[in-house]
């Protein structure tokens, strides 16, 4: 494992809390003597000052007051049914295309638009909600000795370490630093309580395991849209945090000891009604990703990354990995004032070689080399500074290990393509959105896959299938509400 492909797995286990343990007693959820960790009023007030934080990581709040009561009255009615049903319990939608779910000790639950998008009906979103309220109610995160408070996505990866704050890191990188990786015994631990809880809910329990699978196709797919093993698929979604199988999440079931819930609650036709429109993938105001090419219509610019490169988009950079693992590129704002040659000449800390003004499609810009470090191991450094208007500068990091050149023509390449979008061109996009259709007499799952974004995308059969839940033998019925992505 080279250390760029590390840096990717690191993400996975950053930590997301804590204060130092101080007390033993019972959990009420488990029934097990442990260690308590903080006290209540510590987790709420941790949940409180982290809120804001975990928004402006995580896109903000996704705007849509209805899903969001929505989203809310499901959390609240599993939160009543747990151990601790008088915590001042917070569900939140996040403006993130990630699949992911989480959740601080205080009560505070997060819940990403892709997942939502990717669920197929109630009792799947229940399942994950009652996953976390499962690992705030057995005090999981509160249990954790001897991590800091909270971890920023910048500490999910060492950084490029140059000794200057002024070039960027590229720890924001590939994960979500609040999203901490539990034990194998807390997942299943988690698991149980929320098979609990779905049960007193009247939700069938096996929402869990049919969600799982999805979320298995849907990283295979992901790593075959990008030329990856489908096998050895690392992917930043719920399933890396949670690490679980379909098999353990059968077992929670059967060690929750519930009894087999009558008229279980599905609400699929409920559910659809209320993602309808929901939008998909990437927003055109957080930056779009188009196979190789960012774009950002906001602000009006967009670039293209070498072949074999996949894009991952954060809120605060934009970060592109080579798909052997041995080439990282980091892009984001930069405060430089001046000259941007002279940045790189009066550096106080990084020594920059070979030093040059470049115009790029008409703007200033000026690139160094210099060394550093991503994961504790040495790197070669290009950096690249383009001066946008008076006021932006964006910066572009490349990064291989020593000695290698095999990717210098083509960062010059994605250098040279970074150009200014013309009003026109971003008045043009429009973000994707989840469209709600029924199946007429006739329709099929290659004919509805033609509709999903105007037929251009390779996989658009499979996208079909995963987004509706539905394997290679199914077949759709006249008057059967689905999903298609437009």
């Amino acid at each position: 494992m080279t250390m760029f492909n590390r840096a990717r797995s690191a993400i996975a286990g950053a930590a997301v809390l804590l204060l130092a343990l101080n007390a033993c007693g019972t959990n009420p959820a488990t029934g097990q003597q442990s260690l308590l960790g903080m006290s209540e009023d510590q987790e709420v007030q941790v949940s409180k000052q982290e809120h804001p934080k975990i928004l402006a990581e995580f896109g903000g709040e996704y705007d849509d007051p209805e899903l969001q009561r929505y989203v809310t009255s499901l959390g609240e009615l599993l939160a009543k049914t747990s151990e601790r049903p008088d915590l001042p319990w917070k569900f939140t939608i996040l403006d993130s295309p990630m699949v992911n779910a989480f959740a601080l000790p205080g009560g505070y639950v997060y819940i990403t638009r892709g997942l939502l998008a990717l669920a197929s009906n109630e009792a799947e979103v229940a399942s994950v909600l009652a996953h976390e309220i499962g690992h705030v109610a057995a005090r999981h995160s509160s249990q954790r000795q001897g991590r800091s408070t909270l971890v920023g996505l910048g500490a999910a990866l060492a950084g490029i370490l140059t000794g200057s704050g002024q070039i960027a890191q590229m720890g924001n990188a590939i994960g979500a630093g609040y999203v901490q990786k539990f034990s194998r015994d807390q997942e299943l631990q988690a698991d149980t309580l929320g098979v609990r809880y779905m049960s007193r809910a009247n939700y069938d329990p096996n929402a869990a395991v049919t969600f799982l699978r999805k979320m298995q196709q849907e990283t295979r797919l992901q790593a075959i849209e990008a030329g990856k093993d489908p096998d050895q698929a690392e992917q930043i979604n719920w399933m890396s945090s949670h690490p679980r199988t379909a098999d353990r999440v059968e077992q929670a079931i059967e060690n929750a000891g519930v009894t087999q819930v009558s008229n279980p609650i599905v609400e699929q036709d409920v559910y659809l009604s209320k993602i309808d429109g929901i939008v998909f993938g990437d927003d055109p105001d957080q930056g779009v990703i188009r196979g190789r090419t960012f774009v950002h219509p906001a602000l009006g610019f967009e670039f293209e990354v070498p072949k074999g490169f996949q894009i991952i988009n954060q809120p605060q950079q934009v970060l592109a990995q080579a798909r052997e693992g041995d080439g990282l590129i980091s892009f984001g704002q930069a405060k430089v004032e001046g000259s941007l040659r002279n940045w790189f000449l009066d550096h106080p800390k990084a020594q920059f070689e070979g030093v040059e003004r470049i115009d790029v499609n008409g703007m200033e810009g000026a690139t160094g080399v210099t060394q550093g470090a991503v994961n504790d191991e040495k790197a070669d450094l290009r950096v690249v500074l383009i001066r946008y208007d008076e006021d932006t500068v964006y910066q572009f990091i490349f990064a291989t290990p020593p000695g290698q050149d095999r990717y210098a023509r083509a960062f010059r390449e994605t250098t040279y393509s970074f150009r200014k979008l013309s009003r026109s061109e971003a008045q043009g996009f429009q973000p994707e959105r989840v469209q709600v259709v029924t199946v007429r007499s006739g329709d099929t799952v290659e004919s509805l896959a033609r509709r999903m974004r105007g037929g251009d995308s390779e996989y658009a059969e499979e996208e079909f299938r995963l987004i509706n839940g539905l394997d290679n033998n199914a077949r759709l019925r006249p008057g059967q509400k689905v999903k298609i992505v437009v």
